[in-house]
């Protein structure tokens, strides 16, 4: 039976010092019962110069005969088409020699070599499409969806391409990429889709399995794009939007900051704001290093009511944000936004998100972006969020399950809604609101209310 052995490990193509490696072959190294009408392929563990994907660097040997074929390569895998069947019940063996070179130059270490059996019979059994992804008449799919399907077993990745494996929207295809790896083949849209259509896939008959045979029919479905059309509409930040920082249970300030705007602390009391050498007044106090009030719990009235409201309705524009449906991006770069221009829209992550560099916003003075992280959002040092086309930071929502860091002298834009604390590190700078629902901890920053 076939097994498909991994047989290596991957290797970073941009290395020069690193040899190019063979991730696994098919049939895998020692299978047996092989039906000998079955086509033989290498995956290698990143993208190689097709130019050294020839006859003479892919052989195939039963005993010391050399089998005759072609070799061609597409994505990562190259495939040897034997001129005529294999001969049943006999032992090949198949090479990859180290003339066969990765995209900058690297060979392999050795020559790569694998054995397999065939048995008495063909294969004569048309692969099925067993799973797709999005599913027939699904709704609500995100607009940087890849479009993938699963088979019955391993397919020729020849025969799965822009020809055979399509997206259109109406009567317009859609550009993009099909790669396919193990038993599924995917269609990667070359931009993001438009929010609220319909969307038809196509896998066509040419789609075959190594021994050549073919899918029944053509198969096609359809699914609709999430989002809307119209705006996104802003989280209603209540009064809670009178603060540049608000907290539930510490503001901590190391060194000199610059703030704009007002502070609010609440239920916790005056004593738990520090490090910003505060001058006490009737229900509020002053600070060098504030260009505006700071507001405590146990200060005088109105403040401790108004203070509640604020916390509540900071709560609430929490949970407003963190409960929008039907996102426009979902999971993007699974979590590395890091060196993207992202476009207005509702993002949503399961997890962390990192900003390992920069990031830029480009919308209008309209535009709205909610972004949903159900882990931390962590900045690197010196990285910074841009804004572009108009965006303005008042139109930002970054809704924090966990933790915000921001790294030394990063820059942030937008209203930070976190649920467990905002920490900026030494000079990292802010333009929006910190609204944290534990503490904010700050370190000589500059946080400037939008």
């Amino acid at each position: 039976m076939l097994s498909g052995v991994v047989l290596g490990s991957c290797k970073n193509d941009d290395d020069p010092s690193v040899n190019a490696s063979v991730t696994s072959t098919h049939p895998g190294n020692g299978d047996t019962d092989v039906a000998f009408n079955h086509l033989v392929t290498a995956t290698f563990g990143g993208a190689m110069n097709e130019a050294t994907m020839t006859t003479s660097t892919f052989t195939l040997k039963q005993g010391s005969t050399a089998i005759t074929g072609a070799v061609a390569y597409t994505g990562t895998t190259a495939t040897f088409t034997p001129d005529t069947d294999l001969e049943p019940n006999k032992t090949y063996t198949g090479t990859i020699t180290t003339g066969a070179k990765d995209v900058v130059g690297n060979g392999l270490a050795s020559d790569h070599t694998f054995t397999f059996t065939t048995g008495a019979s063909a294969d004569l059994v048309l692969p099925t499409i067993t799973l797709s992804d999005p599913l027939a008449d699904a709704t609500g799919i995100a607009r940087n969806k890849e479009i993938v399907l699963t088979f019955s077993e391993t397919m020729d990745p020849l025969t799965l391409n822009a020809s055979t494996f399509s997206l259109r929207q109406g009567t317009t295809d859609i550009s993009g990429t099909v790669s396919y790896s193990g038993t599924m083949a995917t269609f990667t849209p070359a931009s993001f889709l438009t929010a609220g259509l319909e969307y038809t896939a196509t896998i066509t008959a040419g789609g075959k399995d190594l021994a050549g045979n073919a899918l029944a029919s053509n198969s096609v479905w359809s699914f609709t794009t999430g989002g809307s059309l119209a705006t996104l509409a802003v989280v209603n930040l209540g009064v809670a939007g009178n603060y540049a920082i608000l907290a539930k249970t510490a503001i901590n300030n190391s060194s000199i900051s610059v703030i704009t705007g007002d502070l609010g602390l609440s239920p916790a009391a005056t004593s738990y704001i520090t490090g910003l050498a505060l001058t006490d007044a009737t229900g509020y106090a002053t600070s060098a290093q504030v260009t505006g009030k700071l507001f405590a719990a146990n200060m005088a009235d109105p403040t401790p009511i108004n203070l509640t409201t604020a916390v509540n309705n900071m709560i609430t524009a929490y949970n407003d944000a963190a409960g929008r449906v039907s996102p426009d991006f979902s999971e993007l770069g699974s979590g590395d936004i890091g060196g993207k221009t992202l476009v207005p829209g509702l993002y949503k992550w399961s997890n962390t998100v990192t900003v390992p560099s920069d990031v830029t916003l480009s919308g209008s003075a309209t535009d709205v972006w909610i972004f949903q992280i159900a882990g931390n959002l962590t900045m690197s040092s010196k990285m910074k969020i841009m804004l572009a086309g108009g965006a303005q930071a008042k139109n930002i929502f970054w809704q924090v399950a966990g933790q915000a860091t921001f790294g030394t002298t990063s820059h942030m834009e937008g209203i930070i809604l976190s649920m467990t604390g905002i920490t900026f590190q030494t000079n990292a700078s802010l333009t929006g609101r910190a609204l944290a629902q534990t503490a904010v901890i700050l370190d000589k920053n500059s946080i400037t209310e939008p």
